[in-house]
C-alpha cells in the first residue's frame, strides 16, 4: 500500500486503494484496507479548498476604474491596490487584507481577521495611511467586493482624501499586481 501511495503521489484514500489492490490481483476486503491504512498513517492528500473572497453581488455603489491597468506609477503613494486572501489554520480560515503600493510593489498595510467584514479592509487601509501619510489624491484600486464598496470603507477613503477605483466585474486582470502578490 505504501508503494502504491507513492506511485499515485498520495492521491488514494481507502476506496481507491482497495480497487487498485484488487486490480493488481491482491484479494483483500475494503474494511481491512481501511483499517491498515489508518493504522499505518496512510491517507490521501486533501485538496486545498477554495474560498470566495469577492462578493460583487450587492447593491452598493461601485467606483469607476481610474487605473485602467496602468500599474506602474512613477512615484510611491500615487496608486495603492487592495485585495483579500485567505489562510487555512488548524482553527479555521483567517482572512488577510493587504494594501500594495503599485510603485514599489511593497505591502504597506495589512489586517488579519477570522471574518471578511468591512473592518478587515478598513484596518489595512488605516495601517497603510498611518505608515505612509500620502498626499491627497492617491488612488486606491480594488475589486468590487462588498467590503471595498461598503459605506464604512468609502467613508474611510474620503476621510483620508483618497480616490476610489474599482476593477470591472469579474475581471481579475484589472487587479493583476495584487492578485499575483498573493500568488494566485
Amino acid at each position: 500500500m505504501r508503494a502504491i501511495q507513492a506511485e499515485v503521489k498520495g492521491e488514494y484514500g481507502w476506496p481507491r486503494m482497495h480497487k487498485e489492490l484488487l486490480a493488481r490481483g491482491i484479494r483483500v476486503g475494503k474494511e481491512r484496507v481501511r483499517v491498515l491504512m489508518q493504522r499505518h498513517g496512510i491517507k490521501a492528500k486533501t485538496k486545498r479548498k477554495y474560498v470566495v473572497t469577492t462578493d460583487s453581488k450587492h447593491h452598493l455603489p461601485v467606483a469607476p476604474d481610474l487605473v485602467q491597468r496602468r500599474f506602474n506609477p512613477p512615484e510611491p503613494n500615487q496608486v495603492w491596490s487592495g485585495d483579500i486572501t485567505y489562510l487555512a489554520t488548524d482553527e479555521g480560515w483567517l482572512y488577510l487584507a493587504g494594501v500594495l503600493d503599485l510603485h514599489s510593489r511593497q505591502l504597506v498595510g495589512w489586517s488579519m481577521k477570522p471574518n471578511m467584514q468591512a473592518d478587515l479592509v478598513k484596518d489595512a487601509l488605516a495601517m497603510a495611511w498611518f505608515r505612509r501619510q500620502p498626499a491627497p489624491g492617491l488612488i486606491f484600486h480594488s475589486d468590487r467586493g462588498s467590503q471595498y464598496c461598503s459605506h464604512e470603507f468609502q467613508e474611510a477613503l474620503e476621510k483620508c482624501k483618497i480616490r476610489s477605483s474599482m476593477s470591472r466585474k469579474g475581471n481579475c486582470w484589472d487587479s493583476a499586481p495584487t492578485e499575483s502578490f498573493w500568488g494566485a
